[in-house]
């Protein structure tokens, strides 16, 4: 069930404030993501590894994959474009 604001819940200034924020929130979001593209890597890895295993416990399938002691030189090779495909 989605919940809907209560636009009366705040004040014009104060919406325009949170508006703001949001805004600012997003757009240092999209800054750090640009100036760490090993994030993408890491999450499209992930996500990849997610549905081509279709694993039974995700939380048990997350645990291991970060903190997989190699995690950081397979990213590092995913970014290079040189890690093989395990399918």
């Amino acid at each position: 069930m989605e919940e809907r604001a209560d636009l009366g819940a705040l004040s014009p200034e104060q919406q325009d404030k949170l508006r703001q924020f949001k805004i600012k929130t997003r757009m240092a979001n999209e800054m750090y993501l640009r100036a760490h593209p090993e994030v993408d890597a890491l999450l499209s890895d992930f996500l990849r590894d997610v549905f081509l295993k279709r694993p039974a416990d995700i939380r048990e399938f997350a645990a291991g994959y970060f903190s997989d002691p190699d995690l950081q030189t397979k990213i590092q090779a995913r970014m290079e474009g040189n890690a093989e495909v395990d399918i």
